[in-house]
């Protein structure tokens, strides 16, 4: 008897629930250890983390200017004080948990993990959605946008 030559055709083996979770369980311990960390180690104290370079250079706010402000602030579950510091980041922590809540949900039941496909619309419109916070915030009438 020879051995079959080609490919072979057959069920693919699915990975178990425990090989599934990996990923998305992962991902889970890691930001809640970031979040851990940031709500530990308090942001309003200077010298534990480096300064934002274009607030430093320039005194512009960049979109990412109070994110850790706003980590700490949900760490200890004062999501006013969050929204405050960063507005974006926080509607960022909410767009996580949901594509998260939806990625660990899909791996559980064992359907495709593939995130959504984004066209480059999406990315452009992402672009703009931030330089448009990013200049409201430093205009005097965003000042509520700032952390």
């Amino acid at each position: 008897m020879s051995e079959p030559v080609g490919p072979v055709s057959g069920p693919v083996p699915v990975p178990g629930p425990v090989r599934r979770l990996r990923a998305p369980l992962g991902t889970l311990a890691a930001v809640v250890a970031a979040f851990a960390y940031v709500g530990a180690v308090d942001p309003h104290e200077p010298g534990h983390y480096p300064v934002c370079p274009l607030r430093d250079l320039t005194g512009v706010f960049c979109p990412a200017c109070g994110g850790l402000r706003s980590a700490h602030a949900v760490a200890h579950g004062d999501l006013a004080a969050a929204a405050g510091a960063n507005l974006l980041a926080v509607v960022g922590y909410a767009a996580f948990a949901l594509f998260w809540g939806v990625w660990i949900v899909r791996a559980a039941r064992g359907l495709s993990t593939a995130g959504p496909r984004l066209r480059a619309a999406h990315w452009w419109a992402l672009g703009g959605l931030l330089l448009v916070f990013t200049v409201v915030r430093n205009l005097p009438f965003g000042a509520v946008l700032t952390p």
